[in-house]
């Protein structure tokens, strides 16, 4: 079963990717308001896959994407985005990130987290 930490300030995100994750076998291990608390809680309990939202206070995700690649270098995170962020998830990409998904059009999440391995 892999694990998921989901950071996203927003709690009715972090609960319907967590209820539509959970309907697919992952165990989410972890959740984060803000890019702080993303990258301590990724260092913490080291989730298989994190979602990562780029609009957070305090430190914003692509902040967290890169202290979590610090951290390991092999990590699989897919930033969550809204719409007209293309310039940014681009940056993403190239410090690391497996994917991306526009919020909240979660339809692929369970195709592109499978395809991970």
């Amino acid at each position: 079963m892999k694990t998921v930490l989901i950071a996203d300030d927003s709690l009715f995100m972090r609960t319907l990717l967590g209820n539509k994750l959970k309907q697919y076998g992952f165990m989410i291990i972890a959740e984060a308001e803000d890019g702080i608390e993303a990258i301590d809680k990724f260092n913490r309990y080291r989730p298989d896959i994190v979602l990562l939202d780029i609009t957070m206070p305090k430190k914003n995700g692509i902040f967290a994407l890169d202290n979590i690649m610090q951290i390991d270098g092999n990590a699989k995170v897919i930033m969550c985005s809204a719409m007209g962020q293309q310039t940014i998830i681009v940056d993403a990409i190239k410090k690391g990130a497996k994917d991306f998904i526009v919020k909240p059009y979660f339809e692929n999440i369970i195709t592109i987290l499978k395809n991970l391995d």
